[in-house]
């Protein structure tokens, strides 16, 4: 049961939505752009922009202090709190509290809960970029708690978002270190060139087999999506559970230590490799994955994971990536073998892949942490809300 001292308001009271418009950003006067990709989800701290010069069309004008909010696709919980002033995309609202229903500081956290966000993903309209009209959004009514209580609140979860940005830029900083250390390092240019085709023993595609839009559980068979091929490695729930049993192939399940490819994806991601970290026999690869097997004798696995996700590999990859038209692109076998990589010895290979897998444990150590204080936030809120 809700506290008994606790109202329902309008969001309308809670906020005002400013519709100040400018129509030529690069007269604006301001010196900074806020567009949703510049918006990190569940972070309430702008940490990147661009410039007015850089767009055209109307924006919106904001003020230090406000709340700029994705209105569109709000199932990506973008909201952030700006502390200049500037200019935002929009496709975002504008928000200042009205301080005579609201402290300040709550409304952001308040609206980063689930409480809020449920709401606005209910009344999101359109199917492919589902958006959130103020009018509609302004009539929602919210169980709210007194003033010293919201302070109490935003005091406690504004720590914690505190200690979230810490990580974050831990997280940043350690992504631009790996960038940096696979350009100067594993691409370092006392490295010969060579053939990516000349260390490997086989290609092994995979089959095109029919799924349902649901992973396969324990004793289920199923076939790996595209997507299974993760940012940040091998991602086993990224499967289609097979409609029958009967068309799993043993001979193309995925184990411990597969390389794998994706031969097709959007430019960006076609060529997205991972190595598999467990054996998953009742997962088999699909026709849009590449099993790349090695000569173990002269070559590192781990280091030509490093060197196909370099910048100086993915070029390569997205110039020879064809396709007639949409999103999706696609690389050739013959494409993946004729990459020219950076191959020292293969004592050179192992050491860089030992520093590399140090530095990547850091970054999943860090995810870990940041996966942690969301969840730590989400129950916090709970605990406050309910009693």
């Amino acid at each position: 049961m809700k506290k008994l001292s606790w109202r329902r308001v309008k969001f309308s009271d809670m906020a005002d939505n400013i519709g100040d418009r400018v129509d030529n950003p690069a007269e604006a006067g301001v010196d900074r752009y806020v567009g949703l990709e510049h918006l990190d989800r569940e972070s309430l701290k702008i940490r990147r922009w661009g410039t007015p010069d850089e767009v055209e069309a109307t924006k919106l004008r904001f003020k230090s202090g406000d709340i700029i909010f994705g209105k569109r696709r709000a199932y990506q919980r973008k909201l952030a709190v700006a502390d200049f002033e500037g200019i935002c995309s929009a496709h975002a609202m504008v928000l200042r509290a009205r301080e005579d229903a609201i402290a300040k500081e709550f409304l952001p956290v308040f609206m980063q809960s689930d409480i809020f966000f449920d709401r606005a993903i209910s009344i999101s309209v359109g199917s492919l970029s589902p958006t959130i009209n103020w009018k509609t959004l302004a009539a929602q009514e919210f169980l709210i708690p007194p003033k010293p209580e919201q302070q109490r609140i935003a005091e406690i979860l504004w720590a914690v978002d505190k200690t979230l940005n810490s990580y974050q830029a831990v997280a940043a900083n350690l992504k631009k270190t790996l960038a940096a250390f696979r350009h100067e390092v594993v691409c370092a240019s006392s490295h010969p060139r060579q053939k990516f085709g000349k260390f490997l023993s086989n290609i092994v595609p995979g089959r095109s087999v029919s799924g349902v839009g649901e992973p396969a559980q324990q004793k289920e068979y199923g076939v790996l999506k595209v997507s299974a091929v993760g940012p940040k490695g091998f991602a086993p729930g990224e499967n289609k559970r097979l409609i029958s049993p009967a068309d799993f192939r043993p001979e193309f399940a995925v184990r411990k230590d597969d390389f794998l490819i994706t031969r097709c994806n959007t430019r960006e991601l076609v060529g997205r490799v991972c190595i598999v970290d467990d054996d998953y026999t009742n997962l088999m690869l699909c026709d849009k994955t590449l099993r790349l097997e090695f000569k173990n004798q002269v070559s590192c696995a781990g280091f030509f994971l490093e060197a196909l996700s370099s910048e100086e590999a993915r070029r390569q990859i997205e110039s020879c990536a064809v396709g007639t038209g949409g999103a999706m692109k696609n690389i050739t076998q013959d494409a993946v073998r004729n990459l020219t990589l950076p191959v020292p010895e293969r004592s050179v290979q192992l050491s860089i892949d030992k520093k590399s897998r140090l530095l990547i444990q850091e970054m999943r150590d860090v995810d870990a942490s940041l996966q942690s204080l969301h969840s730590l936030k989400s129950a916090l809120w709970n605990n406050i809300t309910n009693v």
